[in-house]
């Protein structure tokens, strides 16, 4: 007689299993050939949901509206966009990203790969991320840039809710523009980080953290120059047609507040 094997437990409508979940926002945006911005392809699973929205008369307005609780320990979410040639997308989420702790302890992941051809603009515009505590987090950007290219990048990064210590945070954000690297650079806080981040030479302290990146070909012409932006607010020129703002703050309010006004000054 075979031996009797147990049948497999149901799984619950919606449950994740024990590796993650695996999810994936594509987005491709053309130009439409009578002075606007058409998006064949908008297409998300899972927890990132997309929505076009109201944007610019020339410009395609995306936003990624949150679906479910993630990233947890465990999943991979990825976010993949392009703009042909001409094209101007205008990317941005709806709330704050929250990095939580998963069942098992694996890191969770978050990749954004964007490539902008010649011509084209993006502008990559979402809320914080919040690394909670007990969160491991490993955040990775690339982005690939055309000549001819426009892009404008905020990112945020708030460690600890209120009162709350931060889990492990670790992104990298890579940029190459004619197929050479204009920025790469790796940051790690929290539990776990190489010590000294929380530093003197590090955040001194500071609970939030962003960089604002512009990159305009006008930029070749009219380079921006280095500038103390505030006390812990500065404008770095890079080698290409790009400057790079980095703001420590006590919090998430006052961040906004320092990379706003870096905005308006280096893209009027």
């Amino acid at each position: 007689m075979p031996p009797v094997v147990p049948a497999a437990a149901p799984v619950p409508p919606g449950a994740v299993p024990a590796t993650g979940l695996r999810a994936t926002a594509r987005i491709h945006a053309t130009a439409d050939g009578r002075g606007g911005t058409a998006l064949p392809v908008l297409a998300g699973e899972g927890p990132l949901a997309l929505r076009r929205t109201r944007g610019a008369a020339d410009e395609a307005a995306v936003v990624l509206v949150g679906a479910m609780s993630a990233p947890l320990g465990g999943d991979h979410l990825t976010v993949e966009a392009t703009a042909g040639p001409g094209a101007r997308l205008s990317l941005a989420s709806a709330a704050a990203t929250l990095a939580l702790p998963g069942r098992g302890g694996a890191p969770a992941r978050y990749d954004v790969e964007l490539a902008v051809e010649d011509g084209a603009s993006v502008r990559w515009l979402p809320e914080p991320l919040v690394s909670v505590r007990g969160s491991d987090l490993r955040v990775r950007t690339r982005i690939r840039l055309a000549p001819t290219a426009r892009l404008v990048l905020r990112e945020e990064q708030v460690l600890g809710r209120a009162g709350e210590e931060p889990g492990l945070l670790r992104s990298r954000l890579a940029v190459t523009r004619e197929g050479r690297p204009l920025l790469d650079q790796e940051l790690s806080c929290g539990p776990g980080a190489p010590g000294g981040w929380d530093g003197p030479a590090g955040l001194a302290g500071h609970r939030a953290l962003g960089q604002l990146l512009v990159v305009d070909p006008a930029f070749a012409a009219r380079p921006p120059r280095a500038a103390v932006l505030g006390e812990f607010a500065a404008a770095t020129p890079l080698a290409g047609p790009a400057v790079l703002v980095t703001v420590l703050a006590p919090d998430a309010l006052r961040l906004r507040e320092l990379l706003e006004e870096a905005r308006r000054l280096y893209c009027p």
